[in-house]
Order: C-alpha cells, then sequence, then structure tokens
C-alpha cells in the first residue's frame, strides 16, 4: 500500500502568540508538524508497519486551500498513492477543507474524522469509524481514497491492518523518531518541487484581512425562574 500523507507546519501552539496591526504576530514564532499531521503519519506507518520511516521539516507560504489543492492534484497524478491520508484540519487555520476539496477535485471517495482505520485484507479498501452524536458511523471506502484523521486515531487499538496481529495494541499517542531515524532520514533524497514545477499558479483566490480577539465576555447574571431565563434568551441575548 502506498499513501501519501500531506504535512503542514504551523507556529507551536503551546507558545503565546499577539496580534499586531490585524496580523497574528509570528516574529520569533517556533514552527512544528501541524498536530493532526502528526496523526496521520502514525496512523499511516501503523497501516504498513514501517516504523523506520521518519520526516523532515520545510518551508511554506502563505496559501490558501485551492492552491494547496491544486497542488496536492498533481502531485498525486504523479505519485498515483493507494490512500490519501491528512490531518483533519491545520491548527493554525482550522479551515477543515482542503480534503474534502481535494477528493471532489480528483472524484474520489472520502471518509473524515477517522477515529479508526481498518484495512481489508485484500488491500482494496478501507473501514473507518467515525465518532457521531449516536454513537459510531462506519465507513467502508474502496481505494484510493482520501481519508482525514481525528485524535482518537493514536489510541492502542485505533488502526488494524492484518499484518500485525489485531489483538496487538500500540503505545497511546503518536511515535516519536530515533536519532538514528532522524539520521537517516537526512540521507534520504529530498525531491523538492515549485508550484510552478506542478505546474500549479500562486493565486490565492481568498485573502486574510484581518485578525482580533474577541471582545471581553460579559458578567453573568442570575434569575429567578424558568420564564425569565426564557425571557431574556429570547429578548436579550436573541438566541432563541
Amino acid at each position: 500500500m502506498k499513501i501519501l500523507v500531506p504535512l503542514k507546519r504551523v507556529p507551536d501552539p503551546e507558545l503565546k502568540t499577539k496580534i499586531k496591526d490585524g496580523a497574528i504576530d509570528l516574529t520569533g514564532a517556533t514552527w512544528v508538524v501541524n498536530t493532526f499531521d502528526e496523526y496521520a503519519v502514525e496512523a499511516a506507518l501503523r497501516l504498513v508497519e514501517n516504523a523506520s520511516d521518519a520526516s523532515r521539516q520545510g518551508e511554506d507560504k502563505d496559501l490558501d486551500a485551492g492552491v494547496v489543492v491544486a497542488a496536492l492534484s498533481a502531485v498525486i497524478a504523479a505519485e498515483k498513492p493507494d490512500l490519501v491520508l491528512m490531518g483533519k484540519q491545520a491548527v493554525d487555520g482550522d479551515a477543515n477543507q482542503v480534503a474534502q476539496m481535494l477528493a471532489a477535485k480528483l472524484s474520489l471517495p472520502q471518509a473524515t474524522f477517522a477515529a479508526t482505520i481498518e484495512r481489508a485484507a485484500d488491500g482494496k479498501s478501507v473501514t473507518v469509524g467515525r465518532e457521531v452524536d449516536a454513537g459510531v458511523e462506519y465507513k467502508k471506502v474502496p481505494l484510493p481514497a482520501v481519508v482525514t484523521v481525528d485524535l482518537r486515531i493514536i489510541s492502542p487499538r485505533a488502526v488494524v491492518n492484518h499484518i500485525t496481529p489485531d489483538s496487538h495494541e500500540y503505545q497511546e499517542g503518536p511515535r516519536y523518531a530515533s536519532l538514528k531515524g532522524i539520521m537517516q532520514a537526512k540521507k534520504k533524497p529530498l525531491d523538492q518541487k515549485t508550484l510552478a514545477d506542478l505546474g500549479v499558479q500562486d493565486k490565492p483566490v481568498t485573502r486574510q484581512v484581518s485578525v482580533e480577539l474577541p471582545p471581553p465576555r460579559a458578567a453573568g447574571r442570575k434569575v429567578e425562574s424558568v420564564q425569565e431565563l426564557v425571557k431574556a434568551l429570547h429578548d436579550e441575548a436573541k438566541v432563541i
């Protein structure tokens, strides 16, 4: 099985960021791999049971989802993966739209927010478990397909490939590359391509106008009855 896992670098969400001149101030920001993309890498490793792979971080620029989808489409056309496995969203923009747009553009089946993934014994499909309001929904999608993962994909028995014994339990969370693995990865060839190389124009159709903090929340108040609460929600908050 050949799996393509797109990665995005994001400002470290553990660090406090500031807003300056209507934009997030990234001066001195520490860049890390998007958390959900790390989960996708772990899920991919579990599906093919190849723990020797490692990833390298690279530069990026401000692109909208349309440009990213066009670039990924070109990469997929060249690489022809059996599965495109992605984090459900990037923790900086939180747009949650690239995978859906990519599947639509390529006319591929998709399953989003995967909490579990089971690879069919014949390798021709995957069954994805998704947490929904009423419980767990299972979708069987033929390959090639686009699948996005949620945080529960890194639980000990979330991924089954029928190569590793089904009773096997992984350690909770994504694995970390050893120093030896990192050094080996640095020696691997890295095929770097520009958008022009992929035949994609750097012309975003959306742009960020400004960023601002939400207004401070007003203090709450007590009500004497349900009727007063309903009236306040209807007349003042206007939420019902």
